[in-house]
């Protein structure tokens, strides 16, 4: 649940900028630059982590680098797309579609206990994806889809 803290934190700041800068806070735009601030960063800890990245990938799966570059790059790409008007709706849509498939990553990862920031199999398991990566996803999608389509 630390990512979170990107997502409400910058979401926090972008309310307490617009109200100083505009006299009213502007949620639209507040709850968007979070969701897109907080994408941008895990997209690019696929970077970073990538061995611990690849081994979420279920085995069948071929070429776990690449997926691992690909979605990073496509994260950073959602970030920015929702910055855009004209592109936030589309961009949500596929964002939530991604959260659901992703989800299958993450499954595998809890069943391996793998640790993405080590590279290894030292991670909490199951227990990480009921008490946290679970209600994670939930807040993702929900506040995806309310901050860039219902809006």
């Amino acid at each position: 649940m630390k990512l979170l803290s990107i997502l409400f934190g910058t979401f926090i700041l972008a309310l307490l900028a617009t109200f100083v800068l505009h006299g009213k806070p502007d949620f639209l735009f507040s709850g968007n630059l979070g969701m897109a601030v907080f994408i941008i960063f895990t997209g690019l800890s696929h970077f970073k982590f990538q061995k611990g990245m690849a081994m979420m990938i279920p085995d069948f799966v071929p070429g776990k680098l690449f997926w691992v570059y690909f979605t990073g790059v496509l994260e950073i790409a959602a970030g920015i797309g929702l910055m855009i008007p004209s592109l936030r709706e589309i961009t949500a849509i596929l964002l939530i579609i991604f959260y659901v498939l992703v989800f299958i990553a993450n499954i595998n990862s809890s069943k391996k206990k793998i640790n993405i920031f080590k590279g290894d199999y030292t991670g909490p398991g199951m227990q990480y994806l009921y008490k946290e990566r679970i209600p994670m996803q939930l807040i993702l999608i929900a506040w995806t889809w309310y901050f860039g389509i219902y809006l």
